[in-house]
């Protein structure tokens, strides 16, 4: 499953990073990349250079030999074999014990010529605005330091998505995405190894992000490597987690929590909502693509099943009456359910968005409001997500951000229908 956007070129950097002392900043808020043994500096998707740096960063694409000298020490893998909603929950716990641990951000002794990480974070920047535009509009109503932290995130999640979705996926291995995970670790260790990495890196230092939800989200690949069906709502719900709720832990960080509120859980289950909201938006709008481009089905089978849909006519195309030529009414009733769960699931992440800091509310409620309208537009085009792509257009984009702005300002504020604004 693709997220937004692709990853694009990177630019040289003027000079090295280096370890230096952690430098706490402000109060916290809420690629296909060719195996890295090549020992050279890896490319973002598209096959453009990412180039090194850091001087200790051009081992980091390999085995780290020593630990950075650094006073944070990253945690290590759990040896408990967790599945389905506690994986999700284990994360959370993680994150949320880093952020009430490291509110200013990871203690990581790290420095970056001031001008390379002005680049880096334009970069990712750019990458953001060109390959991701819905998302870069929701950063656009950050402040900068919150923006420039989204979009490290953001190109980080996009170069480990393109591993398995890129150009170059029938490439990757298991052995491949191990090699990833290392030289994540090493961005936490405060050795980056090309300029898109350092901008995470210093983001680590600004915000308290754990390294559990960016391992899940490897794992996430892992498991699209190896599976191309989901039996039950149970595994696809882990899926989910994996390659969507873990940008959601990453996130919360950097968007920040309401000062009066003192158990993060609640906030943090929003956020976890609205990922899972987003992904299974994602799977219902793609079903026909992803099944006649990648030979993937998201949907559960065992839903499938129940509403008296077989796996091969989805593979075949779509569910289509023989008499009308239109989407049948198993179809319809399959998809009538799929699009209320995830409504569910988006109601249950609008009570988190009114916990977050108020400066962060109306990014997310704006982010929340547009993906939500991918839901009505498959509705309009009559369930058929075969052979029609359900889209935003620009001009509801638009007017949905005051409607946004004025539901951040006022919790509890009901809105009109989205469908009352033009197409």
């Amino acid at each position: 499953m693709r997220m937004e956007g692709v990853s694009g070129a990177t630019r040289p950097a003027a000079t090295a990073c280096l370890h230096t002392a952690h430098r706490p900043h402000g109060r916290a808020m809420a690629a296909a990349i060719p195996p890295l043994a090549t020992r050279r500096p890896v490319h973002p998707a598209g096959g453009y250079p990412a180039r090194s740096v850091c001087t200790a960063a051009q081992t980091a694409a390999k085995e780290p030999a020593v630990d950075a000298p650094s006073s944070y020490k990253i945690p290590p893998r759990s040896e408990t074999v967790l599945t389905g909603k506690a994986v999700e929950d284990y994360a959370m716990r993680k994150q949320i014990e880093v952020h009430e641990k490291y509110p200013r951000g990871l203690p990581i002794e790290f420095s970056c010529a001031p001008q390379v990480l002005e680049a880096s974070y334009a970069r990712c920047g750019e990458v953001t605005a060109e390959y991701a535009k819905t998302f870069y509009l929701g950063t656009s109503l950050m402040s900068e330091p919150q923006a420039k932290a989204i979009w490290a995130i953001y190109v980080w999640c996009r170069r480990t998505d393109e591993l398995v979705d890129g150009p170059n996926a029938s490439k990757i291995t298991p052995e491949a995405l191990d090699r990833w995970e290392r030289r994540l670790e090493a961005i936490f260790e405060g050795r980056p190894y090309d300029e898109l990495d350092a901008a995470l890196t210093d983001t680590l230092t600004r915000f308290p992000l754990d390294i559990q939800p960016f391992r899940d989200m490897i794992d996430g690949m892992r498991m699209d490597l190896v599976k191309a069906r989901y039996q039950t709502f149970d595994e696809l719900y882990e899926y989910c987690y994996k390659v969507a709720g873990t940008v959601a832990l990453m996130s919360m960080p950097v968007m920040g929590v309401d000062r009066n509120v003192e158990d993060y859980e609640e906030v943090y289950r929003g956020a976890l909502a609205l990922g899972t909201a987003n992904q299974l938006t994602n799977i219902l709008r793609d079903v026909g693509e992803d099944a006649a481009e990648r030979n993937r089905i998201y949907v559960p089978l065992q839903e499938l099943e129940e509403y008296g849909i077989s796996e091969q006519e989805v593979l075949d195309g779509g569910v289509f009456s023989p008499t009308t030529g239109k989407i049948d009414d198993r179809w319809r009733r399959f998809m009538e359910f799929q699009i209320r769960r995830a409504r569910e699931y988006f109601a249950e992440a609008e009570s988190g968005a009114d916990k977050l800091a108020a400066e962060a509310r109306w990014p997310v409620w704006s982010a929340l409001i547009l993906y939500r309208q991918i839901l009505d537009s498959i509705e309009r085009n009559g369930y058929d997500n075969f052979t029609t792509r359900a889209y935003v257009s620009k001009g509801k984009k638009m007017l949905s951000l005051p409607l946004a702005y004025a539901r951040a300002n006022v919790p509890g504020l009901s809105l009109p229908g989205i469908d009352s604004l033009p197409r």
